[in-house]
């Protein structure tokens, strides 16, 4: 459970077990890449618990039946560049139906809002349950701008999915973008004077594609 509002946190065993991998400094690119997939897998489970489902009639080897497929919800998945590009497969290997849009934003040295350099989506990005996609949840700056962008196209449903945040990160998507939902593994303590969460796990761009 979560102190705020519209947050859930997902503590369910193996994802704590995974993301105390993914913490582990002297943990190597390829299990961390490979974790962080897993870890979104499972995410996804919750992040996707109420999709709208439809019923349809088959027939097993036994006798006909109803049952429930997603027929007509669609769903896009946006992750945030270049981190949340580590997170992807994890969860288009459960919806290998959704389609996939990509935002890119880096931070003004000025004025240290986040400024947008790519932005692609699917055209019909307003008829679908869009996931927004990053490993941290930090000040929340790209979260707000990511969201913002995706709004911008008449989108009525998006869900916000890191593995770590910190409150000041929720407290800045939720006053920017209340109707949001986001969904984490962790509420870290805070931010140090550098913008890095703590404990946190590092920069998870670096650990994905070992840039460090």
């Amino acid at each position: 459970m979560s102190e705020f509002k519209n947050v859930t946190v997902i503590d369910h065993p193996l994802v704590q077990h995974k993301l105390a991998l993914l913490r582990d400094k002297n943990t190597g690119t390829k299990d961390f890449r490979n974790l962080l997939s897993e870890l979104s897998a499972l995410m996804a489970y919750e992040v996707t618990r109420d999709l709208p489902l439809d019923e349809i009639r088959i027939e097993t080897p036994i006798a006909a039946t109803t049952a429930k497929m997603l027929i007509n919800c669609k769903v896009a998945v946006v992750p945030i560049l270049r981190a949340g590009l580590g997170m992807t497969d994890g969860i288009m290997n459960l919806i290998p139906t959704a389609k996939m849009g990509h935002i890119g934003l880096f931070r003004d040295p000025e004025t240290l809002n986040p400024v947008t350099y790519y932005c692609k989506l699917p055209a019909d990005i307003e008829d679908r349950e869009v996931i927004i996609v990053d490993p941290m949840l930090a000040t929340g700056g790209s979260a707000c701008e990511a969201i913002r962008k995706i709004k911008e196209t008449g989108c009525r449903s998006v869900r916000l999915m890191n593995l770590v945040s910190v409150p000041e990160g929720i407290k800045a998507v939720q006053e920017a973008h209340p109707d949001v939902h986001i969904y984490v593994a962790a509420i870290d303590d805070h931010l140090n004077e550098h913008g890095y969460i703590v404990p946190g796990l590092g920069d998870a761009g670096d650990r994905i594609f070992g840039t460090m």
